[in-house]
């Protein structure tokens, strides 16, 4: 009995580690619907309008670097911090819900510890307005 339940467990580790890709879903407080993590980025769809995101994004990006290209028709933000490079993507869903997507990148390796620190200061400051 044990030996089956112990397969069975390392064989879905197993396949989560060679996909590179948890999809996780999750419901804080309603502003965040679901959020997929890979080796490099951090996804989700927010309950929040798309100018109000954008708005959260610029000022996220300005407190935590220097952002090299904005670009609100596309909803692309890409910036730098700390010798690290970073990408954020804004896209319109619905009216009310748009999907945040922020990748981080230091010396060509994944930087999944500050797309993390970015995506949830991001949804942070969405909540307080």
């Amino acid at each position: 009995m044990r030996r089956p339940v112990l397969f069975l467990i390392v064989i879905s580790l197993a396949l989560i580690q060679m996909t590179g890709c948890v999809f996780v879903l999750g419901g804080a407080a309603g502003a965040l619907g679901a959020y997929g993590l890979s080796k490099d980025s951090m996804e989700g769809d927010t309950d929040t309008p798309y100018e109000n995101l954008w708005s959260a994004v610029t000022l996220v990006s300005r407190a935590r670097g220097t952002i090299k290209k904005a670009d609100k028709l596309q909803g692309l933000i890409e910036l730098e911090v700390n010798s690290s490079r970073v990408w954020i993507q804004l896209t319109r869903v619905t009216p009310y819900t748009t999907r945040l997507k922020v990748a981080a990148r230091k010396y060509r390796f994944p930087n999944l510890n500050l797309a993390q620190d970015l995506y949830a200061k991001i949804i942070e400051q969405v909540r307080q307005k």
